[in-house]
């Protein structure tokens, strides 16, 4: 079983990476949270790996800390929760906003995320605490701020708007509630166009690496 590689980085995206160790290319499967982490191509990088083998898939997922990795293992301890899964959860929470969710509790904050739903992020909270506790020793953990929506029409047609054009779902989200915060009566179109101008200051979408971090 693979459990940590290091080498150079051929080739990075959103998703996936390839790592070439000593003349042979790994190809590992990343949460955005890892991607923002990582070096040009052609440097020098190291992950913590989880080996996902079944019968017939054998599979590398890769990331930056050892505290990334085991939160993923966390997840996808969950019934319902395969890697791919806990991967999309950690890239559109975060890391330290998840244990805070799974803490708190708060599954409505996990169930936001796309393909996540209200029972299993109710799951998560519920199996999940005791162990996310343990694992957040030392780290402050911020419960969330509650903010009502006064359109969530508006808000839904904004996000998903935002997720087709490459958008990480964290970012855009969080984007659109700072703004909507300033202003709750803000119309559709007026919401985009801040929302975009906010998040070409401060993050890039899925197909483009990230300019500051």
């Amino acid at each position: 079983m693979i459990a940590y590689l290091t080498g150079t980085l051929l080739s990075k995206d959103p998703q996936s990476v390839i790592i070439d160790v000593a003349g042979v290319g790994y190809q590992a499967f990343i949460p955005l949270s890892t991607f923002y982490r990582l070096p040009d191509e052609m440097g020098s990088v190291s992950l913590h790996v989880y080996t996902h083998v079944r019968e017939d898939t054998l599979q590398l997922f890769g990331f930056k800390t050892d505290l990334e990795r085991k939160v993923f293992l966390l997840l996808i301890s969950v019934s319902g929760i395969g890697p791919r899964l806990a991967l999309n959860i950690l890239s559109g929470i975060g890391l330290e906003d998840l244990l805070g969710a799974i803490v708190t509790p708060d599954p409505e904050r996990i169930a936001a995320v796309p393909g996540v739903g209200k029972k299993t992020s109710q799951r998560i909270t519920l199996e999940l605490k005791d162990k996310a506790s343990q694992l957040s020793e030392g780290i402050e953990l911020l419960p969330r701020e509650r903010f009502e929506i006064t359109n969530k029409e508006i808000f839904d047609d904004a996000l998903s708007a935002l997720g087709n054009l490459g958008y990480p779902i964290r970012s855009a989200k969080k984007a659109l509630e700072d703004i909507l915060r300033r202003d709750g009566d803000i119309n559709l179109e007026t919401l985009l166009r801040e929302a975009l101008r906010a998040l070409a200051q401060g993050s890039a979408p899925r197909g483009e690496d990230k300019k500051t971090i």
